[in-house]
């Protein structure tokens, strides 16, 4: 089990242009390519462990997948075809829950399986409202677990399904299996998750309305009478593996990042808002907006104050592991509520925060739904990750402040693997002993 030591920081001024590609845009750039007839181009497609799973998943649904200089072309086949392997997703969470509602149309036998942590995470939340219109889904405690065996077949029933929670992973597979529906689809939420979906398949000529209503977020979705348009996409910098730098920036004083590249999509930088409100200087710099608004961020160092968050929590999930290193640095206390979903992320967030900035010595309160931090001195300790990339990466960058061992560190690969090596450009790295 591979561990990285970080040693002490001291101020610096960096420009980052070389931030892992977006995460969420990759995956949905090469699932949503198979919707079309004609060849999709995607310039910078996250070559990560995830992503090059969905990828290959792609390939064996019959696609021709061809990468060419910074660029990845993607031949939809004329029919998808049924695989002879099991199609396997690692450690994706997203890739999984978006490729339930993409196949549960298709006609074919199809398995998903993942890693051992996959294999942990609950999957009722998309397979349950699939297959109440219809969906053949079935796998481990009921079809909650990997691996899930899905007959995919052309007779889904259009939906009318009000979600209780605010996810887009859920939305994008309903949206996904509306699409196949024999008539119109409806699907709302509580409050807005990230759109991409959205975005992505109206750019691509999906006949897509969305509106609130009721202060509830509604997306209608008319079945497809023809195939899309393909993608022309370059894929941003991913703001939530940004984020991690953005910390650095904030609480090492004197120092300055420039994080380049970055989608601006507002369900997507909400925690830099957050870093915002708490003292942080951040400037946001627009420089284009064609599928996602896209531009540079900058973040100097400030004093920081404790805050409260228990809003907008499906903007900040995967952020919320970093943010809390900011609020451990912070002077104060401070708060987050309302985010029971940490609990069934790569690990329970919830418990992996608040055990290891304990032995950080920083003081912390468990809640059902959250924690709440009291700012003080981060000290040197040896932490695990837990198998979360987001863990482990939140507690190098805490590891800035007096040192840090994180154990299990191999996670990071499938999300930002060239992490360390921004890293050490800040600071000095190496492996543990």
């Amino acid at each position: 089990m591979k561990s990285l030591k970080v040693a002490p920081a001291k101020e610096f001024n960096l420009v980052i242009d070389n931030i892992a590609p977006d995460k969420s845009i990759s995956h949905r750039s090469a699932i949503f390519s198979l919707l079309s007839d004609k060849p999709s181009t995607i310039y910078n497609y996250l070559q990560a462990e995830d992503t090059l799973n969905t990828l290959k998943i792609v390939q064996e649904l019959g696609a021709n997948v061809k990468k060419e200089g910074e660029k990845i072309v993607i031949t939809p086949p004329k029919k998808l075809q049924e695989p002879t392997n099991c199609l396997d997703c690692g450690n994706s969470g997203t890739g999984m829950r978006i490729f339930c509602g993409f196949l549960a149309g298709v006609e074919g036998f199809f398995i998903l399986t993942g890693d051992k942590y996959l294999k942990r995470r609950p999957m009722d939340r998309v397979t349950e409202p699939l297959r109440e219109i219809g969906a053949k889904i079935d796998g481990r405690e009921e079809g909650n677990k990997a691996p899930l065996a899905i007959r995919g077949d052309n007779v889904l029933k259009p939906f009318k399904y009000e979600s209780s929670i605010a996810s887009a992973q859920v939305k994008t597979a309903m949206i996904l299996a509306g699409l196949r529906a024999k008539g119109e689809s409806r699907y709302s939420e509580p409050e807005l998750s990230r759109d991409h979906t959205e975005r992505m398949l109206k750019g691509m000529g999906a006949e897509i309305s969305t509106f609130f209503e009721k202060e509830r977020y509604v997306v209608e979705v008319k079945p497809l009478n023809k195939p899309l348009e393909p993608l022309n996409i370059t894929i941003p910098a991913d703001p939530s593996s940004a984020f991690f730098f953005a910390v650095a920036g904030a609480i090492i004083p004197n120092s300055q990042v420039t994080l380049k590249n970055v989608t601006l999509n507002p369900t997507r930088i909400e925690a830099f808002k957050v870093l915002e409100k708490m003292g942080a200087k951040v400037e946001y710099r627009l420089k284009e907006n064609r599928y996602e608004p896209i531009g540079d961020i900058v973040v100097k160092s400030a004093p920081l104050k404790g805050i409260e968050v228990k809003e907008k929590i499906s903007w900040l999930i995967d952020e919320l592991p970093a943010l809390s290193i900011a609020m451990a640095c912070a002077n104060g206390v401070s708060r987050v509520r309302n985010a029971k979903e940490l609990r069934v992320k790569e690990s329970d967030r919830i418990s992996s925060i608040v055990e290891n900035l304990r032995k950080c010595g920083i003081e912390v309160k468990e809640f059902a739904d959250g924690y709440e931090i009291k700012g003080g001195e981060i000290k040197k300790a040896k932490v695990n990750s837990f198998g979360d990339h987001r863990i482990a990466m939140s507690f190098l960058i805490a590891g800035l402040i007096n040192g840090m061992e994180v154990e299990d560190v191999e996670c990071i690969e499938t999300s930002f693997p060239n992490f360390q090596e921004i890293l050490a450009q800040i600071s000095e790295v190496k492996s543990g002993d």
